[in-house]
């Protein structure tokens, strides 16, 4: 069964809303220029429920031409499940956690594709763009060094705040086991 808090967190354009925010300090202006597709009642009204929520805050207010501009960042520990919300999800509820996810990725990337006119050439290869999948054959014990060895290799990233010299990069991982790998995980010699 899923989480109200799941229900929360895992709307399209909530998702989209807090990907936005993440690591940053945004206007609901500035989120409707970086998210020209969601019209702006929508938006306003996802902000409110994620701010009323507590996945974000207000970190500072301002009159502008007799309107209140707020200033949004994400709750950093809030804005994620926790174990226990994973855990109480049924099968169902994961495939559409992830199916959610997928299309979030796929959108990122569409927009990516159409950021300039069509007749101009784009480069993935200049931009750093990659996707591939790699099997890796690792005890549990191996998989939790590699993971741990990768969190620290971007740690030191992690800390860097935005600037002109500074392009936002999204890097997406997604870890499963295998479901068509013998349980064996044993190779045929030849």
């Amino acid at each position: 069964m899923a989480t109200d808090r799941a229900d929360l967190i895992l709307h399209p354009v909530r998702l989209r809303l807090l990907a936005a925010v993440a690591r940053r300090q945004l206007t609901a202006r500035q989120l409707s220029e970086l998210l020209p597709d969601i019209p702006q009642a929508t938006l306003y009204h996802h902000l409110g429920k994620l701010t009323h929520s507590g996945l974000l805050r207000i970190v500072s207010e301002r009159q502008v031409r007799g309107a209140t501009e707020k200033m949004y960042a994400l709750v950093e520990d809030n804005a994620v499940l926790s174990p226990a919300d994973m855990a109480k999800a049924s099968r169902e509820d994961h495939l559409r956690y992830f199916t959610l996810f997928v299309a979030m990725l796929l959108g990122d990337f569409t927009r990516y594709l159409q950021q300039s006119a069509p007749e101009e050439p784009i480069n993935p290869l200049a931009d750093g763009v990659s996707y591939h999948q790699t099997p890796l054959y690792l005890s549990d014990e191996e998989f939790v060094q590699a993971a741990t060895a990768v969190a620290q290799a971007l740690m030191p990233y992690l800390q860097n705040d935005p600037s002109p010299q500074r392009r936002r990069r999204l890097l997406t991982m997604i870890v499963f086991p295998d479901a068509d790998a013998p349980q064996n995980n044993t190779t045929e010699q030849k």
